[in-house]
């Protein structure tokens, strides 16, 4: 009956941010002095933008300047699915693309602690008939479809998007990619069917990339377009139709000639390294999703799936770590489908091209900062777009099994080449460390006649995960024992600047 009265009001004005103690949470002090530090306001625009094979997120917040600076980057718990857009409801994918988040697609009332509505599918995607719904960032570390992060790193976000909106940002964007959109990745996946839909998105991220300001984001012709400017003899606004013509259009020349001074630079680091022969990148063969490092370390049999861990570090090292948020005990790490790998074809080999071209440096293009909108029709309409949305449709996944993860592997003895299966086999036990299988073989080599001393195994990391999450989340960025604790039934004290008493003079 409680579910059921939640989402009656979904839809209704009664029910807002301010009335909910999750979404009312201030900022992190040590976050505001890391602001301070980088010469930004509380209440400045931020941009968002999530790569899946790196597994992280980043916060990007507009300095003084005018200019969008790197404010944190937290790492993904769980993302689904495979690199590549979402196309069609139930397909598991994560969205990919430009999306917009307004004050209406945050949702304080989420299955999963905090979350906001990614607003996929956006004007491009219905344009090719693509659909799904209720594609989130969320607490937790559980995906259908959606982008988890835990309880505490979501509480963080969710409370700069809420700044950024009393201080009049209509809409922050949201950039989600399949990685980070450099040479060595685009040659790695270079036969991947998405890369002309990965080559388009790119110019997107090159644009943020050279002016350091929120590109702006049309649709035509079943295309994105990249801040796109009415000709100087124009007599009329542009008018875009995701699934019309593009109208006369230009890219102001200090936007243009520095992207295309980026890409050529980008283009002849491809060239390079496709000649040079950097290895294809395997396809998906049964893989659901990613987790970043730093969580797969903590649970048992975790690994990280189509994210990759950064080289030099293992699991192992990170076991150590301090995890940025609770794991819960339902967790479903991404594991592969042996069979999949096993049977999966050989990566296409490519002819191997010399290819030389002059080197060019990247320009920055300058702009001028944007200028603030007013906040009084922001504010005015407040309370009636600040509803929330129906719940996460993200599915609770299977427990993982407990065991413990077995340590790294005895060296090879055998002297008999491997075969093309085994070598499949070998591959995917970097995913699955319970699947290594060079033990066996080791056990069957002659041991000599004196054996040296097995030295004193070091105590293993306590893996045990936390039965229960409290109602309120510390912060990521103070420590847990910063939070003080509520008495059951009591009414949380809210300061005199926060989201409850700024919001009620506009209810």
């Amino acid at each position: 009956m409680t579910a059921g009265g939640l989402l009656a009001g979904c839809n209704t004005d009664q029910v807002s941010l301010a009335t909910n103690a999750k979404a009312n949470q201030p900022v992190p002090p040590k976050l505001i002095a890391a602001m301070a530090e980088k010469d930004m306001d509380l209440q400045s625009p931020i941009l968002v933008r999530l790569f899946k094979q790196e597994a992280e997120l980043e916060v990007w917040k507009q300095t003084r300047s005018g200019q969008f600076a790197l404010l944190k980057t937290y790492p993904i718990c769980r993302w689904s699915g495979d690199l590549g857009p979402k196309v069609r409801e139930g397909d598991r994918q994560a969205p990919e693309g430009f999306y917009s988040i307004n004050p209406s697609q945050m949702n304080p009332q989420s299955s999963y602690y905090l979350s906001f509505n990614t607003g996929y599918p956006n004007a491009f995607d219905k344009a090719l008939g693509r659909t799904g719904s209720q594609l989130m960032v969320h607490g937790d570390c559980s995906s259908r479809g959606c982008y988890a992060m835990t309880d505490e790193q979501i509480a963080e976000i969710y409370s700069l998007g809420r700044e950024s909106f009393f201080g009049g940002q209509k809409a922050f964007q949201l950039q989600a990619y399949p990685f980070k959109m450099t040479p060595v990745n685009m040659a790695r996946h270079r036969n991947n069917p998405n890369m002309p839909f990965w080559k388009m998105i790119k110019e997107g991220y090159d644009h943020f990339e050279v002016t350091r300001q929120e590109p702006k984001v049309d649709f035509c012709e079943k295309r994105y377009v990249f801040d796109a400017a009415k000709p100087a003899d124009a007599k009329r606004d542009l008018v875009f139709d995701a699934s019309a013509r593009c109208p006369a259009y230009v890219i102001p020349e200090e936007i243009a000639s520095a992207v295309r001074e980026k890409q050529a630079k980008d283009e002849t680091e491809y060239a390079r390294l496709v000649a040079k022969g950097t290895p294809v990148a395997r396809m998906n063969t049964g893989i659901d999703g990613g987790m970043h490092k730093v969580f797969a370390a903590k649970i048992p049999e975790g690994s990280t799936g189509l994210s990759e861990s950064a080289e030099g570090t293992t699991l192992q090292m990170l076991a150590m770590a301090k995890a940025p948020g609770t794991i819960p005990g339902h967790v479903n790490p991404p594991k592969p489908n042996l069979d999949a790998v096993a049977s999966a074809p050989a990566p296409k080999e490519e002819p191997v091209v010399a290819v030389s071209a002059p080197a060019a440096s990247t320009r920055v293009a300058s702009a001028a900062p944007a200028g603030k909108s007013e906040g009084s029709g922001f504010f005015s309409n407040l309370g009636r777009k600040m509803g929330f949305g129906t719940a996460d449709t993200t599915a609770t996944a299977t427990p993982a099994p407990q065991a413990t993860a077995s340590v790294a592997p005895a060296a090879q003895t055998s002297t008999t080449p491997a075969t093309a299966a085994s070598r499949l086999k070998a591959a995917v036990t970097r995913f699955v460390p319970g699947q290594d299988k060079s033990k066996d073989a080791a056990k069957e080599t002659p041991k000599p006649a004196v054996t040296a001393a097995k030295p004193a195994e070091p105590p293993k990391p306590d893996t045990r995960l936390a039965a229960t999450r409290p109602a309120l989340k510390p912060s990521v960025s103070d420590g847990a024992g910063d939070s003080t604790p509520m008495i059951s039934g009591a009414a949380p004290v809210v300061q005199s600047n926060s989201f409850d008493s700024r919001f009620s003079a506009v209810k």
